[in-house]
């Protein structure tokens, strides 16, 4: 049993399923509208209101979480967390709150999650499929081809912002509307031609924004009843009838998503323009029954991290012979390090997998250049508090360790740091790390234990013993080695 909690612009979100053989089935969900964009100040940090209305609801969903079975969960947030400036004061609290770790997703990401989701839900066939999500921070658009992800972007354009920005104080009129469609189609024309139709043949929509948008014009009788260019006009025309957020009374349209509707309607009638989509089909799926199967694939050991960072080294032409001896070599130590748990086992063979990535960029610094692609780069799967510990660890590989030192204080991660460092010499020597010649083990200090005759046969390795020992001393760790007879 698996829980996926969506921590997005418009709403906070959770769902908890089981896997049963064939599909995922929702057992709970939970929704409460907490419009967190819209708490945003002129400076983009997140409001005490704003922020502690998020609080209140992250508590009820944990009195929620606590009630079930859970093997594994998982907190994503979206655009507004990306962009607000004091996201870092709030997640510890945030976090707390929950119950668990929250993960700052980027919008390639969130994409990649909603595609899952949505191809979870359809027949895994060849079809070719243009999926387009409306939040409240940013806009998501995806082409792939039955399960596989093709292309996808993200784009800082939501209901919230747009409403506030074209319909202040609620007013709707055909100006406002006129204005927000041309904004919306500004967003999206330079990125417009490989979602043109002739790239897919069925165009999705997977946002509670569009799923809405649908019903009204379904349950209203609008236009010809479809998601339709037709239908959304004939929507936009009944709003400004309204003219004002607070008198729209719609089939379908629940009051406290009213106010944000102009604004994702605005986006919708842009994008379909812009890329030339006469018609669409809503879908019950997405963000959060992608991170479903995500924790579901994770758990069979389809873990798409493993693929991701293979193609990441495959992209830099790293020598793949090196990385994987760096990868088990690694995994190897820390093993006989015996850290306290798993927490960063795969962070480092995948850590030593990309460890010369940054070849490709210049030999001289190359460990700096790959932590910085690492930390930067696009990697599907993971999260940017991952990526953040790679490049950790990468940085570490060698050189002196006073650039890590924050890190040492986690001392599974400094043996993690130790691992690695220990496995890129024994590479570099030409050495195959056999546990029954060494014994390795770190506390208080390092010891190294190497039965006699090891330098002898690997002299060029007591030089960069002392060097490393000199490294370890200047953190203020000592680091002993010892023959044994």
């Amino acid at each position: 049993m698996f829980a996926a909690v969506d921590l997005g612009s418009n709403s906070f979100r959770l769902h908890i399923g089981r896997h049963d053989g064939e599909t995922i089935r929702i057992l709970k969900s939970a929704r409460d509208p907490i419009r967190l964009a819209a708490g945003l100040d002129s400076r983009s940090n997140m409001t005490e209101s704003a922020m502690q209305g998020a609080l209140e609801c992250l508590t009820r969903f944990n009195a929620i979480l606590n009630t079930y079975p859970l093997h594994a969960v998982r907190v994503v947030a979206t655009n507004t967390l990306r962009v607000a400036k004091n996201a870092a004061a709030f997640l510890p609290l945030a976090e707390k709150a929950v119950g668990y770790p929250i993960e700052i997703i980027s919008g390639e990401e969130e994409g990649r999650l909603i595609y899952m989701g949505v191809a979870s839900t359809l027949s895994a066939s060849n079809e070719k499929r243009l999926v387009l999500d409306i939040g409240g921070g940013s806009t998501e658009l995806i082409l792939g081809q039955g399960q596989e992800i093709e292309r996808v972007e993200s784009f800082s354009i939501g209901n919230v912002k747009q409403s506030l920005s074209f319909f202040p104080g609620g007013r709707v009129d055909a100006a406002s509307f006129d204005a927000a469609i041309l904004s919306a189609r500004s967003h999206f024309e330079d990125a417009a031609p490989p979602y043109y139709p002739q790239y897919w043949s069925s165009a999705y929509g997977s946002s509670g924004t569009i799923r809405s948008i649908a019903d009204a014009i379904a349950k209203n009788n609008l236009g010809d009843g479809t998601l339709s260019s037709t239908s959304l006009e004939a929507l936009k025309l009944r709003l400004i009838q309204f003219g004002h957020a607070s008198r729209i009374d719609l089939l379908g349209m629940k009051p406290d998503r009213a106010a944000v509707m102009v604004g994702g309607l605005a986006i919708l009638i842009g994008v379909m323009q812009e890329l030339g989509i006469n018609k669409m089909t809503p879908i019950e799926a997405g963000l959060r029954m992608g991170v479903l199967w995500d924790l579901q694939w994770r758990a069979t050991k389809r873990d798409r991290r493993e693929q991701s960072a293979r193609s990441f080294l495959q992209r830099f032409h790293a020598d793949e012979g090196r990385a994987k001896r760096v990868a088990d070599a690694a995994g190897l130590l820390y093993g006989q390090l015996k850290p306290s748990s798993d927490t960063y086992t795969r962070y480092l063979y995948w850590s030593g997998l990309l460890h010369e990535v940054g070849l490709a960029v210049s030999q001289s610094g190359y460990h700096k250049h790959a932590a910085y692609l690492i930390e930067n780069a696009d990697l599907p799967g993971f999260t940017t508090r991952e990526q953040r510990i790679m490049s950790t660890l990468i940085l570490g590989q060698k050189g002196n360790l006073r650039k890590v030192s924050e890190a040492l204080a986690d001392i599974d991660l400094a043996k993690a740091i130790l691992a690695l460092r220990l496995a890129v010499m024994f590479m570099h020597s030409r050495i195959e790390v056999n546990l029954d010649e060494l014994r390795l083990r770190m506390k208080s200090k390092i010891d190294l234990e190497i039965r006699s005759g090891w330098f002898m046969h690997h002299p060029t390795v007591s030089f960069w013993m002392e060097k490393e020992k000199e490294c370890w001393n200047e953190v203020g760790i000592d680091f002993t080695i010892k023959i044994n007879a």
